[in-house]
């Protein structure tokens, strides 16, 4: 049976990520990645089948097989970077926000840390469509990329859902922090609120240290700060 609006009311969250994953279709420069989160097998199953029929322009939308690490399920839709595709972005936003009742949808460009509202300018200021500017805009946000702040850790995934930071590791406990703030780390220090805590904190943070890796943590009141090459993550235990 056909989908019809509000179908997937509260099942699709309001944040999606464009080229945050790699393309099964060809290089990546080519071609423009979606991934949607959803919260069960059977709706990203009816959202995938409601994607492949609606849209002649998507080349493939697919999900994934297992739950992931944030108890969601990806669903993937690829399309061809060309001039076209940011006006196709928003016609396939506005089929699911009639099929999951959200008015307004964010999103993450290659897995930044700062969603940005979804408007058809935001998408031109930051969704390459043009193949040769593609590496150039990758460049450009790689250190705002969650994956890789992450890429000296002892982590096996790192997974960012709505403003929820899940950190995972084999043979132990997901980490989950919610995001507070992402930028230089003497701008961030300047800006944080909170007393700097440095012996009480000491047990957590030789926790943190030992789980994630090595990193230079501190803390300021409730909140935890993360550095990495010139970068600040700051966060809260959930």
């Amino acid at each position: 049976m056909a989908l019809r609006e509000g179908d997937l009311s509260n099942l699709v969250y309001d944040i999606f990520e464009i080229d945050s994953y790699a393309s099964k279709m060809g290089d990546d420069k080519n071609i423009v990645t979606l991934s949607f989160s959803v919260k069960d097998k059977p709706p990203a199953d009816d959202l995938v089948k409601f994607l492949e029929s609606g849209y002649g322009f998507i080349l493939d939308a697919d999900v994934t097989s297992g739950e992931q690490s944030d108890g969601t399920y990806k669903v993937f839709v690829e399309l061809e970077r060309n001039k076209d595709s940011n006006d196709q972005i928003m016609e396939i936003i506005d089929g699911v926000g009639k099929l999951s009742n959200i008015d307004a949808f964010k999103f993450r460009y290659y897995k930044n840390w700062r969603s940005q509202p979804l408007t058809l300018e935001e998408l031109n200021n930051n969704v390459p469509t043009d193949p040769e500017n593609y590496g150039v805009k990758v460049n450009e946000t790689n250190l705002e990329n969650y994956k890789n702040f992450f890429n000296r850790s002892f982590l096996d995934e790192v997974d960012f859902n709505e403003n929820l930071l899940t950190l995972t590791k084999k043979y132990a406990d997901p980490l989950v922090f919610e995001f507070v703030d992402f930028g230089d780390v003497l701008s961030i220090k300047d800006t944080i609120d909170g007393k700097f805590d440095l012996v009480e904190s000491y047990p957590e943070i030789l926790f943190l240290t030992k789980y994630i890796g090595d990193y230079n943590i501190s803390k300021y009141g409730d909140k935890l700060v993360f550095e990495n090459n010139g970068k600040a993550l700051v966060v809260k235990r959930k």
